[in-house]
């Protein structure tokens, strides 16, 4: 639980505060001196009456009450001394910047665990231990530099590591992002990034709290409350973006379907952060770029306007929008002859629009207005101006900061020149401006904020046709990989398409059901995992004396137990899966199916439940999504009976929870149906 004198304290005291600025505990007795904290603020130390001009005390027992400790001592005598502050002095609020507890192994661990105990039997918050501290305009509970601009409508800040906050803070704050809170996490012994979010969703206030939330994330250890409270408060009108660490996998997973060699842990927390409407980031500088953009207003169409004085930026700024689906639309007729008209000779107002090197702020403030009012066809502008260094660029930089307070078209400055006007761009910053300095990291980051989908929302979904059919198989089967029969009882209890079949164990049989189904016929192998690798897959059988000879031929592959006979289809070949991840839930995955899943990769991820808005986002998502509309006259794939199938396939997980690992691979689509032609489900009891 946060309460408020971790937010808010009247009194705060540093254990193990000293007169050494090199140190924690000295370090953030200076930051909260400097930061001119309102309230009371004491020292413990067992050696000094006066810590830099500071009342201390040499036994925390002689401390009055005190709302806020700050704890920077050995971790073996941490437990003491919460015990101690929360039992006697009223103390509700810890942070522990101590290092030496559960990253140095179980010794360590259990101390934490002590503390963790004491806090939380007092209804007491503990930020750490293992941090850098806690910081918002209340007070600076940092231990490190630099402190960043604070601003009530900064981004509030919420990092599992320590020194990695500060490496972003450095990369943002000479950009001019502020910051309206800062918070480490450290080992997230009672509190991690998720019980943050949770707080800041359930004490959300539009009118005074920022709407902006970076999130630099080592771990996911409650998947549920971040996907819950993120969405929540992105539905409220924040923006959140997100850097989670270890995104490669560094060992194989042990998985018998293609579905499950697809899914990853990485796949599971990119569907969850998507999902929630959490902008993912790769890297610092993207993480302070997209920051950056937050508190920009975010333009109501794709179509950019790049304005500038040098080619060769512009160039690069229009492939980087290009690949991020930006337009970057020609600007001709005779509203663009007018504005030729205003600029130097040789000039072009084609969009990127070049007013030369030795353009002013004048011709700038007339393409601005152009932009602004004469161009339908422009939604937003980049002003890329830097300077070689001749003479000072002010009157520039004061023009772009007043369009960018009255023009309704969002205006968004790439200022490379960050040594040449160093001052310029200072004093640019200083109104409260932000700076993009390099144009592909603004592309690409703006990409990234406009591509993320909206949050799910908990819409009507296709149910499936029959629960108790659904409940009545999984409750029979025996953990392990089912049937063919089980399997066909599960997806027509589900409403997926199937081909119809019929598992065999004679010739006789698979004559009969040959004749049943209709030739031309499949016949596949019951038995081994992967049929095809083990040649158990025969296609287009047209007579009876070759549904003998096939029959024998599959029942000598080892493994196998029978063998199904199917009725022929065609189409393109798609797929979906499921696959479930420890503490994520159920994955569900869909693409361009066949043998090709794993060499393309071309699948979209989605998280049970599954809403139609998901799938269809997942499927026009497809890199190979020309195939599923159809392409040099082919016939293309009924899109939304795919859907369809996704979107039973999650009912049925959710009916069925014990199913771990799926795959229809392939689904057979045209443009009447799509159609399961072969089906794998492997159930365990959890």
């Amino acid at each position: 639980m946060i309460n408020s004198k971790l937010h808010d304290p009247s009194s705060i005291v540093v254990i193990g505060g000293s007169d050494d600025i090199t140190k924690p505990g000295g370090k953030v007795l200076k930051n909260l001196i400097d930061g001119d904290f309102g309230g009371k603020l004491y020292v413990v130390n067992p050696k000094l009456d006066s810590v830099q001009g500071i009342d201390s005390y040499r036994d925390a027992a002689l401390l009055p009450r005190t709302d806020l400790a700050i704890i920077a001592i050995a971790a073996r005598h941490c437990p003491a001394t919460v015990s101690l502050l929360a039992r006697d002095k009223g103390t509700r609020a810890f942070i522990i910047l101590s290092a030496g507890f559960s990253e140095e192994g179980e010794e360590g661990a259990q101390l934490e665990r002590e503390v963790v105990s004491i806090i939380d039997s007092v209804g007491g918050t503990l930020i750490g231990p293992n941090c850098i501290g806690f910081l918002n305009s209340n007070y600076s509970g940092l231990f490190t530099t630099p402190i960043p601009r604070l601003d009530p409508k900064g981004v509030q800040f919420i990092s599992g590591s320590g020194a990695t906050a500060v490496f972003i803070m450095e990369a943002a704050m000479p950009n001019g992002l502020t910051f309206s809170s800062v918070c480490s996490v450290g080992n997230s012994a009672q509190t991690g990034v998720e019980d943050i979010l949770k707080h800041l969703d359930t004490t959300f206030d539009p009118e005074k709290d920022s709407r902006s939330i970076l999130l630099y994330i080592e771990s996911i250890n409650k998947p549920d409350m971040l996907l819950r409270h993120a969405s929540s408060l992105v539905r409220k009108g924040c923006r959140i973006a997100a850097v989670k660490a270890g995104s490669s996998e560094a060992g194989s997973r042990a998985a018998s379907s293609h579905t499950g060699a697809l899914a990853t842990s990485d796949v599971a927390v990119d569907a969850l952060l998507k999902k929630a409407g959490v902008v993912r980031c790769y890297s610092r500088t993207e993480l302070a770029a997209v920051g950056s953009l937050f508190l920009h207003p975010l333009p109501v169409g794709r179509r950019m306007a790049i304005i500038t004085h040098a080619g060769g930026p512009a160039v690069m700024l229009t492939d980087a929008l290009a690949e991020a689906e930006f337009e970057v639309p020609p600007i001709e007729g005779e509203a663009a002859g007018k504005l030729l008209e205003k600029l130097h000779p040789g000039s072009s107002v084609a969009n990127p629009i070049d007013f030369l090197a030795t353009g002013t702020a004048e011709h700038m403030g007339h393409i601005i207005d152009a932009c602004e009012n004469d161009f339908d066809n422009i939604d937003a502008m980049v002003v890329i101006f830097g300077s070689p260094g001749l003479f000072p660029v002010y009157e520039v930089y004061e023009l772009l900061h007043e369009k960018m307070q009255s023009c309704k078209k969002p205006i968004y400055p790439v200022l490379p020149s960050v040594i040449n006007v160093k001052d310029e761009i200072d004093l640019f910053l200083s109104k409260g401006r932000i700076n993009f300095p390099d144009e592909v990291v603004f592309a690409r980051a703006f990409g990234a904020v406009m591509n993320t989908p909206r949050p799910w929302e908990d819409e009507e979904r296709y149910g499936v046709n029959d629960y108790y059919a659904i409940r009545e198989c999984v409750d029979r089967a025996s953990d392990g990989y089912l049937s063919p029969d089980e399997v066909s009882c599960l997806l027509d209890a589900a409403g997926i398409p199937r081909a119809e079949e019929k598992s065999v164990t004679s010739e006789g049989e698979a004559l009969d059901a040959a004749l049943g189904v209709g030739f031309p016929v499949a016949m596949k192998v019951v038995g081994p995992l992967h049929k095809s690798d083990s040649g158990g897959v025969i296609l287009n059988v047209t007579t009876g004396s070759q549904v003998k000879d096939n029959y024998d031929h599959l029942m000598g592959i080892e493994g196998a137990v029978a063998v199904l006979v199917q009725k022929m289809h065609s189409g393109t070949e798609l797929f979906a899966g499921a696959f479930y991840e420890p503490g994520f839930g159920h994955l569900v995955m869909a693409g361009i199916g066949g043998i090709f899943i794993e060499v393309l990769r071309d699948f979209g991820t989605m998280m049970v439940p599954v809403t139609r808005a998901e799938a269809e986002r997942a499927v026009t998502g497809l890199r190979c999504y020309d195939l599923i509309k159809g392409v040099r006259g082919e016939e293309g794939v009924n899109q939304d009976e795919f859907i369809k199938v996704i979107t039973a396939l999650s009912s049925l997980l959710e009916v069925a929870p014990e199913i771990v690992e799926m795959d229809l691979n392939p689904l057979l689509g045209t443009a009447e149906r799509v159609v399961a032609v072969d089906a794998r489900i492997r159930i365990e009891k959890r």
